[in-house]
């Protein structure tokens, strides 16, 4: 007899104010496979996963394990089942460290003992990330990691959970291509031992690469299930928007001899940890020009975009923005200069999620909107509307609140306000981490169109992808120093960099 699948999802219907986000999905998932899902942000796969984990209950459908029918009413009940997730959007606490996070909650001591053994987490947190090259500190704050170790912790906490079915979404958006092949090696040693892995990723080489069928979400429906060996790439990308997706490369390269917008002199500053995270950097970027930042995350990236823009103190150096001194630590005097950010969080730093979208499209010009003490509330709405139609923001209108959008158009809300008034230079700090293929190539498009009117672009980024396709000019950061590449193409160069190596 042909075994039960792990997963089976039939007529799965979930709806939100506005919006149909699972329209009757039918999914299924194998024991021992690796199964990937695909769609543009907002497609539904982040909600047919919540439903699946027992964050949220379809309006309509029903789910089956192993053959038996189960109806989630909370998380807990889910991982008991044996379902945990790793989510796009940390599920953390700040406060906590990365081994406390990762034994809140687990209860599966209980009824013999309330005591948790600190040394022995500690070295299943050292021997977890030493097994799968995740390395974390067990006693570290999730606050002082960057995003890219906080994802290690995410995955960490799955591993240590025993999941018998993984959800992964969008597991690698902030790993190094190395690290993420090594993810799926992992992947495919727990499907080997008969574990059951549903992997959701933009990066359509990573689903040839790692999975054994694929299926594709489209505005809320599957569309189709097709196994890995018998897709390509293309014809997936169609799969999923419906279309052919146009690549988008760096169409005129900035000119050397236009004037600096961004100089960066000398500049120190220091992690949250009280460590020194950036050390005696020195940088360029002129107008319409955009420059790469590569790195593994954690070598502090995350610190001097934080101390260009104003949110960090720096120990020591110097920032001029259009030739004028900028007040260092100060975010309103960066802003004032013209510094644009977007930066790597988007939920946490970029956008307030209880806030409408309007309301989060305004933070930056909300003094030039105001008369008085009180807000132009109707100018605000008819920019919001505005922007709505020019950055093609999937929503139920001005008014929405932020935490109800996917992915893409969180990140479109970002870019939208950071580009919806006239800036020298913009920071952008992995602002296609998480986004699928489509929603790549439309933010892309902006960080050009950007250039090519003139702006500066500063872009950190872990996905060498990305990096190729935009730079006029690549650095890269290692432990807290930069270096430049000598060849902006050359990945072999920008990798040994990347690892603190000296290219031959």
């Amino acid at each position: 007899m042909t075994p039960a699948p792990a997963v089976s999802m039939q007529g799965i219907v979930k709806r939100f104010p506005g919006v149909l986000a699972n329209d009757h999905v039918d999914f299924e998932a194998a024991v021992g496979e690796v199964h990937a899902l695909l769609g543009e942000n907002g497609a539904g796969k982040t909600t047919l996963s919540n439903i699946l984990a027992g964050l949220y209950r379809p309006d309509e459908g029903r789910i089956l394990l192993y053959g038996e029918p189960v109806d989630f009413a909370s998380p807990r009940e889910a991982i008991d089942a044996g379902v945990g997730m790793v989510h796009q959007h940390f599920r953390l606490v700040d406060r906590f460290t990365v081994a406390e996070n990762l034994v809140l909650g687990d209860h599966r001591g209980a009824g013999r003992h309330f005591h948790i053994d600190p040394g022995a987490v500690e070295v299943q947190v050292r021997t977890l990330g030493e097994r799968y090259r995740l390395p974390v500190h067990p006693h570290a704050r999730i606050w002082q990691l960057s995003v890219g170790e906080q994802q290690r912790v995410e995955i960490l906490n799955a591993l240590y959970q025993d999941a018998r079915i993984l959800i992964l979404d969008e597991p690698t958006a902030v790993l190094t291509p190395d690290e993420a092949d090594t993810l799926f090696v992992t992947l495919r040693q727990m499907a080997e031992e008969g574990r059951t892995v549903i992997f959701i990723s933009h990066k359509l080489h990573e689903v040839m690469a790692v999975s054994d069928r694929v299926t594709v979400l489209r505005a809320g429906r599957a569309v189709a299930t097709v196994e890995t060996a018998d897709a390509t790439s293309q014809s997936l990308a169609s799969l999923m928007v419906g279309h052919e997706i146009e690549t988008v490369q760096r169409r005129a390269p900035g000119r050397p001899d236009a004037p600096p917008v961004l100089e960066v002199v000398d500049l120190s500053a220091e992690s949250d940890r009280g460590t020194s995270a950036v050390k005696d950097v020195s940088l360029t970027v002129r107008a319409g020009e955009i420059v790469a930042v590569a790195g593994v995350a954690g070598n502090g990236q995350r610190e001097l975009a934080e101390a260009i823009v104003g949110l960090r103190p720096c120990a020591k150096g110097s920032i001029r923005v259009d030739g004028r001194p900028l007040e260092t630590g100060d975010a309103r005097a960066s802003y004032d200069a013209g510094v644009g950010y977007i930066p790597e969080d988007r939920l946490g730093t970029g956008l307030a999620p209880s806030l409408s979208i309007a309301q989060n499209l305004a933070l930056r010009s909300y003094r030039r909107e105001s008369w008085g003490p009180f807000l132009e509330l109707g100018r605000m709405h008819d920019d919001a509307d505005k922007a709505i139609r020019t950055f093609d923001i999937k929503c139920a209108g001005p008014d929405e609140e932020t935490d109800y959008l996917s992915g893409g158009n969180l990140q479109k809300v970002v870019i939208a306000r950071e580009l919806g008034t006239k800036t020298a230079v913009l920071i952008a700090a992995s602002p296609t981490r998480g986004l699928d293929v489509a929603a790549v190539e439309t933010v892309h498009r902006y960080l050009l169109d950007a250039a090519e009117s003139g702006t500066g672009v500063l872009l950190f980024s872990e996905d060498l992808d990305e990096i190729l396709a935009l730079n006029d000019r690549v650095l890269v950061m290692y432990e807290g120093r930069l270096s430049e590449a000598t060849d902006r193409r050359n990945l072999e160069e920008i990798g040994l960099l990347m690892a603190g190596e000296t290219p031959p």
